[in-house]
C-alpha cells in the first residue's frame, strides 16, 4: 500500500520541480533589475519598487495565490481582455505568485549586499571616472555570488512554497496527496510520504546548492590565502 501510495503522490514531482524553476528564472531576473532600481537615485521608481516589496513581503504567500487566481475573474474587462487565458490558468498563476513573491525576498538580499559592498570598491570605480550605472555593472555580479549561501535558502523556501500550489488545483506533489487522501482518509501515511519526497529534494538541492558556494565563492578563499 505505501508503495502504491509513494507512486501515486510522485507523478507531481515533475510538476513541483517545473514550477520551482521557472519561477525562480523570472524572480531573479525581476530581483536584479529592482536591485539596480534601488541602487540608482531616482526616488520615484526607488518608492515603487519597496512599495512592491513590502506588498509581497508583507502579505502571506497562500493570500497571494488566492488573489491572483480569484482575483482577476471578479472585473469582467480581465475575462473579456486577451490576457485572461493566462489568468484563468491555474499553473501560470501560481508561477506568477511564487516569481513574484520571490523576486521581492531576493531583491532584499541582493540590494543588502550591494549596500555591504566596501566602500573602497566604490570609491575606486569613481577615481575611475564611471558613472552610478557603470559602477553597478561592474559591482553588483560581486554581490550577487557574496549573497549566494541566503539565496540558496530561498531557492529551498521557493520548491517548499510550490505545495500551496495545491490549493488552486494544481496537481503537485501535494496536489497528488490531497487527491488520495480524498479517496483513502490514510493522512498520516499519504501527508507522511509527500513529506519524506520534499524532504528528500530539498536534500539533495542542498547539496547541490553548497557544491555551487564552494565554486562560486572560490575566490574569497584565494584572497584570504594572499593576505
Amino acid at each position: 500500500m505505501v508503495q502504491e501510495y509513494f507512486n501515486v503522490i510522485a507523478q507531481g514531482i515533475p510538476t513541483s520541480l517545473m514550477l520551482t524553476a521557472v519561477s525562480l528564472s523570472i524572480a531573479f531576473v525581476l530581483a536584479v533589475v529592482m536591485t539596480f532600481i534601488l541602487s540608482m537615485e531616482n526616488r520615484w521608481t526607488k518608492s515603487v519598487v519597496n512599495g512592491f516589496l513590502t506588498l509581497f513581503t508583507g502579505t502571506p504567500l497562500l493570500v497571494q495565490f488566492f488573489l491572483i487566481y480569484y482575483g482577476p475573474g471578479q472585473f469582467q474587462w480581465i475575462v473579456n481582455s486577451p490576457f485572461w487565458s493566462l489568468l484563468s490558468n491555474a499553473w501560470f498563476c501560481a508561477m506568477l505568485a511564487l516569481a513574484l513573491n520571490s523576486a521581492a525576498y531576493t531583491t532584499q538580499l541582493f540590494h543588502g549586499a550591494v549596500k555591504a559592498i566596501p566602500k573602497g570598491q566604490w570609491e575606486t570605480c569613481a577615481a575611475l571616472g564611471l558613472n552610478r550605472l557603470q559602477t553597478l555593472k561592474i559591482l553588483v555580479p560581486y554581490a550577487l555570488k557574496r549573497a549566494l549561501p541566503s539565496y540558496s535558502n530561498e531557492i529551498i523556501l521557493v520548491f517548499k512554497g510550490t505545495s500551496l500550489a495545491s490549493t488552486i488545483t494544481i496537481m503537485d506533489i501535494m496536489g497528488y496527496a490531497r487527491q488520495l487522501y480524498g479517496t483513502e482518509y490514510d493522512a498520516l501515511t499519504i501527508y507522511g510520504i509527500a513529506g519524506a519526497l520534499y524532504l528528500m529534494i530539498t536534500g539533495i538541492m542542498t547539496l547541490l546548492l553548497r557544491k555551487l558556494e564552494h565554486k562560486v565563492l572560490a575566490f574569497e578563499r584565494l584572497e584570504l590565502e594572499k593576505a
